[in-house]
C-alpha cells in the first residue's frame, strides 16, 4: 500500500477517550479525522474535524464514513462485523481487519486461536448451559472464572465460581448466556505488552508494563516493568505470533500472567490501543496512539524505546477533581478525557508520573 499522505481523512468508530487520543495523534501527523458515535458531542468528536452521530450499524452512516475516509479504525472491539463489511464495500481500508475483530469478540474463539499459534492460555471450557458449567467445574476444579463469551470489560460479565454449589447462582448472574469457564492461574503478577504491526508486515514492540487492578478495573501500570530478559523475550515472541497469525495491522494490547522463570500465559488480547499502553505518551518518543495511526496509514512504525520510567494511574469517577493538585506537580503529566459526568468507576482521565530511567 502507498502511504496515505497528510491531508487524508481517517475514520474512527467510537467517540470515547481512546478515539479522542487517536484523533489527537492523527492531527499531529496532519490527518483529518471523522468520528462515528451515537453520542452527540462525544469526547473524540470535539477534537476532530467532524462527527457522524449514528449507531455503529447504521448502513447510511457507515457508507458515508467509508466514502470520506481513506482508512477506518475503531476504539473498541465490539463493532458489528457487518459494519466492517459495509465500510469495506464503500471503499475504506479497515484496520485491524475482520479476522482480528472476530477472534477478539468471542472469548472461546480467542483462546482457541491463541493456543493454536503457541500463545498458551489457562485451560478452559465452553459453557452453554448449567450442565456444561457443572461439567467444567469437575474438569477444571474450583475456583474457576466464569465469563460471558461476548462483551464484558473492566470486570463486567464475569464471576468467580468457588464451588459447585455456586454454579446455578453464577449461571444466573451472567444472564444464562453463552460463556467460558477458565481455570485459575497461579501467577505472581499481571504484565502486558503493547505491540504494533505495519501494513508492510514489520513489527514493533514496547517494553512491558506491570498492572495493578482494583475492583476488576485497571488502576496503575508501571513501565518499563522489572522483568528478566527471558520474560521480555517470551513476551515479544507471543506478540509476534499473535500479530502474524491475525495478519494484523495496528496496535494491539496483550495481557499476560507471569508464572515466573520466563513463563507467561496470555489472559486476553485487545485489538486496539490499550489502557496499559497509556504510559507510552510520556515514556516514549512515539506513543501507542501515534503508532496506531502510522500503522493504519501505511507509514513506517516509530521507535518504541523508553526514555523514562512511568507510573500511569487511572482517574476514576470523582478522582478527576484532583486535577488542580495533579497539574501542579512537576513530575506529573495529566491527560483528561473531556467527559461531562464523573460517575463512580468511570474512567475520566489518567496521570503519568514520570521518573528518570536507571
Amino acid at each position: 500500500m502507498t502511504p496515505l499522505p497528510p491531508g487524508s481523512t481517517l475514520g474512527i468508530l467510537g467517540g470515547g477517550q481512546l478515539g479522542r487520543m487517536l484523533s489527537q495523534a492523527a492531527s499531529r501527523l496532519g490527518f483529518n479525522v471523522v468520528i462515528l458515535d451515537p453520542e452527540e458531542n462525544s469526547p473524540a468528536g470535539r477534537v476532530s474535524q467532524g462527527q457522524i452521530v449514528a449507531a455503529y450499524d447504521d448502513p447510511t452512516a457507515l457508507t458515508v464514513l467509508g466514502r470520506v475516509a481513506q482508512a477506518v479504525t475503531f476504539e473498541f472491539e465490539n463493532v458489528p462485523a457487518a459494519s466492517v463489511a459495509t465500510l469495506a464495500e464503500a471503499g475504506a481500508l479497515v484496520a485491524p481487519g475482520p479476522k482480528a475483530l472476530a477472534v477478539a469478540q468471542d472469548r472461546v474463539d480467542e483462546k482457541t486461536f491463541l493456543n493454536g499459534v503457541g500463545a498458551t492460555t489457562v485451560d478452559f471450557v465452553a459453557v452453554d448451559s448449567l450442565d456444561d458449567l457443572l461439567a467444567g467445574l469437575e474438569r477444571l476444579g474450583a475456583p474457576a472464572l466464569l465469563k460471558t463469551r461476548r462483551e464484558g470489560y473492566d470486570g463486567k460479565g464475569q464471576i468467580w465460581v468457588r464451588s459447585a454449589k455456586m454454579a446455578a447462582d453464577a449461571w444466573h448472574a451472567i444472564g444464562e448466556r453463552p460463556a467460558i469457564l477458565e481455570a485459575q492461574a497461579a501467577f505472581s503478577r499481571e504484565l502486558s505488552v503493547i505491540a504494533a504491526r505495519g501494513r508492510d508486515g514489520k513489527i514493533a514492540v514496547y517494553p512491558m508494563g506491570e498492572n495493578i487492578h482494583k475492583g476488576g478495573v485497571l488502576k496503575t501500570t508501571l513501565a518499563p516493568a522489572a522483568v528478566e530478559a527471558k520474560t521480555e523475550k517470551r513476551a515479544k515472541a507471543i506478540a509476534r505470533a499473535i500479530l502474524e497469525g491475525l495478519d494484523y495491522v495496528g496496535v494491539i494490547g496483550v495481557e499476560l500472567f507471569d508464572l515466573g522463570d520466563g513463563r507467561l500465559l496470555v489472559n486476553e488480547i485487545a485489538p486496539r490501543v490499550h489502557n496499559t499502553g497509556h504510559w507510552t505518551q510520556d515514556g516514549c518518543v512515539c506513543d501507542q496512539f501515534e503508532q496506531h495511526i502510522r500503522a493504519i496509514a501505511g507509514w513506517p512504525l516509530g521507535p518504541t524505546t523508553a526514555h523514562a520510567k512511568v507510573e500511569m494511574t487511572n482517574l476514576l469517577g470523582d478522582e478527576v477533581e484532583q486535577w488542580k493538585t495533579l497539574s501542579a506537580r512537576p513530575d506529573m503529566r495529566l491527560h483528561l478525557y473531556g467527559k461531562a459526568e464523573a460517575r463512580p468507576g468511570r474512567k475520566m482521565g489518567h496521570v503519568n508520573r514520570v521518573k528518570p530511567l536507571g
